[in-house]
Formats: C-alpha cells, sequence, structure tokens
C-alpha cells in the first residue's frame, strides 16, 4: 500500500511497488503531454466558421489540452501536493478525455484525437489504481 502518493513518503511493502508508482506516474505524464499536444493540434485546425460542430471541437480540444497540461504539471511537481491533490487532478483529466473523446469520436476526422484521449484516461485510472 502507497501512503502519501510519494517515493520519498511512501510506506510500501516492497521496491516493486515504488518502481511500478514511478512508471505509472511518468506514463500518466507522457501520454497526457501526448494528448494536450494533439488536441491542441486538432482544436487549431478546426475552422471557426461558425458551426456548432466546428465550435464544440475546437472548445473540447483547447479545454483537454489545458487539463493535460496542468496534469503533467502536477505529476511533475511532486512536493507541492499530496495524494488527494493529486487524485483530484487524475480524476479531472480522465473526465476531461472521456468527455473530449466523446466528441471526436463523433467527427469524422477525430479519430486519431479520440484515440489518444482515450488512452490518457487509461492512463489516469491505471495510475489512479496504484494510488489505492
Amino acid at each position: 500500500m502507497l501512503g502519501t502518493g510519494y517515493p520519498h513518503h511512501v510506506t510500501t511493502t516492497s521496491q516493486q511497488e515504488v518502481y511500478r508508482f514511478l512508471e505509472d506516474r511518468f506514463a500518466c505524464a507522457q501520454t497526457c503531454t501526448q494528448c494536450a499536444r494533439v488536441c491542441a493540434m486538432r482544436a487549431s485546425l478546426a475552422e471557426p466558421d461558425g458551426t456548432h460542430d466546428q465550435e464544440l471541437l475546437r472548445r473540447k480540444g483547447i479545454m483537454c489540452a489545458e487539463v493535460c497540461d496542468a496534469t503533467c504539471r502536477a505529476l511533475s511537481e511532486e512536493e507541492r501536493q499530496d495524494e488527494s491533490g493529486i487524485r483530484g487532478q487524475l480524476e479531472w483529466c480522465r473526465v476531461a478525455c472521456l468527455e473530449c473523446a466523446h466528441v471526436f469520436d463523433e467527427d469524422p476526422g477525430g479519430a486519431e484525437v479520440a484515440r489518444v484521449c482515450h488512452a490518457c484516461a487509461r492512463a489516469c485510472t491505471d495510475f489512479l489504481e496504484t494510488l489505492s
């Protein structure tokens, strides 16, 4: 069982749990970064033509990119947040990615963004399980 969520504060039954924690944290941060990049790129390509669908794609892409970027920053600032703060950030990111994925699942050109968003949501879920 992990303690406060950080390696230097962690009470574990094995070194393997610490390594898994760090690997999951890094994988989640990397996936968040990739998701932020893909969503921001896709949002910038959405034509501001005033249609509801294009505006929704743009807004969701920007929101997801910002949440993923904030999550990556939170995961890299290990001494600034406790486990509950990290859990909240991960849950926010997971929900934002799922919402974004749902919107891009409906867009004919959004398959790649949806795939990356789903992967990011899974990485957040996996990391949350590590904290349990």
